[in-house]
């Protein structure tokens, strides 16, 4: 991670301070985070498995890409940054929506985020950045809501919290047939 640092923020999602990464993880600081969904066309949303020997659920299958921004980065900055970083593309983002979470994770850490939503569409396929993604797949909203049913413990939380939400608000891509 190397002393990589997070922005601390307050319920408002107003920047109060930095904090290295696994100090606000292990502290439960509550910090400004990103997660980006992907797409295609045939509205399967792309996976992300996280590589194992990460810090914190690794080897779980997750959103596209997620993260945090740098200071002085925005939201969108950092979304499009890391979708490049960890999967190897570039496309157009909207931002969607942010929610608050808190959750506890493995190796005793804590998750309390201010996440910010956005999703893209492309048929672009992913170069994962083998440091970060274990593996990938796109799967349909059906069958990703029954295996979730299924394995749970499978998913990272944040991705869990946030998915309905996610489902909800993309209602037209994810029910767009072959």
């Amino acid at each position: 991670m190397r002393n990589e640092m997070v922005i601390l923020v307050n319920e408002a999602d107003e920047q109060t301070g930095l904090m290295e990464k696994l100090e606000a993880h292990e502290k439960g600081a509550l910090h400004r985070a990103i997660s980006v969904f992907i797409f295609n066309s045939k509205g399967e949303m792309l996976l992300q498995q996280r590589q194992h020997g990460k810090y914190h659920s690794e080897g779980l299958w997750t959103n596209t890409c997620c993260s945090h921004p740098h200071n002085g980065e925005t939201t969108s900055e950092a979304a499009h940054r890391r979708l490049r970083e960890e999967m190897g593309l570039e496309t157009p983002l909207a931002f969607v929506f942010q929610f608050q979470y808190h959750a506890q994770l493995d190796q005793d850490l804590i998750e309390h985020e201010i996440d910010h939503v956005y999703i893209g569409v492309t048929d672009e396929l992913p170069l994962p950045n083998p440091l970060e993604a274990a593996g990938y797949r796109y799967m349909s909203a059906e069958s990703l809501l029954a295996d979730l049913a299924l394995h749970p413990e499978q998913y990272t939380e944040w991705f869990k919290i946030c998915l309905p939400e996610v489902l909800k608000r993309t209602n037209s891509i994810c029910n767009h047939h072959e």
